[in-house]
């Protein structure tokens, strides 16, 4: 065991480093197995050099965070946390406090990820930008935070959300309503991450007036989409021919986002897939950029990463990590006894995930 001071800025306040009743310290402790006791400005630790040294550096991006103006959340520590353990190439403190604002009266959307925020540059520089990755890495929201930004700072005059609808074999006429009503069911991810960044009033109201316009992709052939931030969902689902008409709709001062997940492909077996054809041909186009994200990305519940990374492996071929063995009685971690379990009942115990994050 080794003991360390690390000793804050004074200018900061204490409580936004450690958190309420030093909640942001206790996240600290369970992760590293350390001993961190705060006095004022200073901090003492004690644990192994190891955990200490990625404890230090941990602090250090926190407290580069407040520094910059960003209050601090548990989420934003376990972040952290994950990115200095993977030896992210983008320091935490920069990735985090990369945002856009997306209204007025809502807060701003920040990147949670270093791939996040490589994303967020890329839809800022390039007119078309292909995110490409796993459920709850968060393609489609920060794509929908871009688009908003662009439409409340007057780049864009519309959005236009699109996706293809497989499910309903493209064919949307036998169903009941008008065209809005036919697709919401399909597009809802994207109007979940819409409600999330404008007032329910506004969005009925420009829906109204036609500058965000619900589109399956079937019907954006023969268009010119000018002055438009187009977002197309799902597009591991398209055919080749789909992909190659969507990107070819764009007109003068319009940007195109697709977002997808290669490994979730509902085509017939013989199709390929428009978003596979196209990350092949299109990357070293200039204009283009293609962000891939993974398992790592993700930032919705701590369990879906695993998840995702379990159905990975299996489709591999790979076996499975074993789980890892309590020092003491040498029992795999998540290997519970009925008696444990029972007894467990009574006690307590503790219980993040972050919105949208397709």
């Amino acid at each position: 065991m080794e003991e360390r001071t690390v000793i804050l800025d004074g200018s900061l306040s204490g409580l936004d480093i450690y958190g309420e009743n030093d909640a942001l310290l206790r996240v600290l402790e369970r992760r590293f197995a350390s001993r961190i006791t705060a006095r004022g400005h200073q901090l003492f630790l004690s644990g192994r050099p190891e955990d200490l040294d990625k404890v230090d550096r941990v602090i250090g991006e926190m407290t580069a965070l407040v520094t910059s103006g960003h209050v601090l959340r548990v989420p934003d520590v376990e972040q952290i946390i994950r990115m200095v353990d993977e030896a992210s190439p983008v320091s935490p403190s920069e990735a985090l406090r990369y945002s856009v604002k997306v209204s007025p009266q809502k807060a701003h959307v920040r990147a949670q990820t270093a791939a996040q925020r490589l994303y967020m540059q890329a839809i800022r520089d390039h007119p078309i930008v292909f995110g490409i990755g796993p459920a709850g890495t968060g393609k489609t929201y920060v794509a929908m935070a871009m688009a908003v930004s662009a439409l409340e700072e007057g780049r864009v005059k519309r959005i236009i959300l699109t996706r293809p609808v497989v499910e309903a074999g493209e064919s949307l006429g036998y169903l009941p309503g008008d065209m809005q009503e036919k697709l919401a069911p399909y597009i809802r991810p994207l109007t979940d991450a819409l409600h999330d960044m404008m007032d329910f009033e506004k969005i009925q109201r420009l829906m109204g007036y036609g500058v965000i316009e619900l589109a399956p992709l079937a019907y954006m052939r023969g268009r010119t989409l000018n002055h438009c931030f187009v977002l197309l969902d799902e597009a591991q689902n398209t055919t080749t021919g789909q992909m190659k008409m969507f990107l070819t709709r764009l007109g003068n001062n319009s940007q195109a986002v697709v977002t997808g997940d290669i490994t979730q492909i509902d085509l017939a077996s013989r199709k390929m897939s428009g978003l596979v054809q196209a990350r092949e041909i299109l990357a070293d186009i200039p204009g283009i950029a293609l962000v891939e994200f993974n398992s790592r990305d993700v930032v919705r519940h701590p369990l879906v990463q695993k998840i995702i990374d379990a159905y990975e492996r299996q489709e591999n071929g790979a076996r499975a990590p074993q789980p890892p063995l309590d020092r003491t009685s040498e029992t795999p971690l998540n290997k519970v006894s009925a008696s444990e379990t029972a007894l467990d009942k009574g006690g307590k115990g503790d219980s993040a995930g972050e919105k949208g994050s397709n």
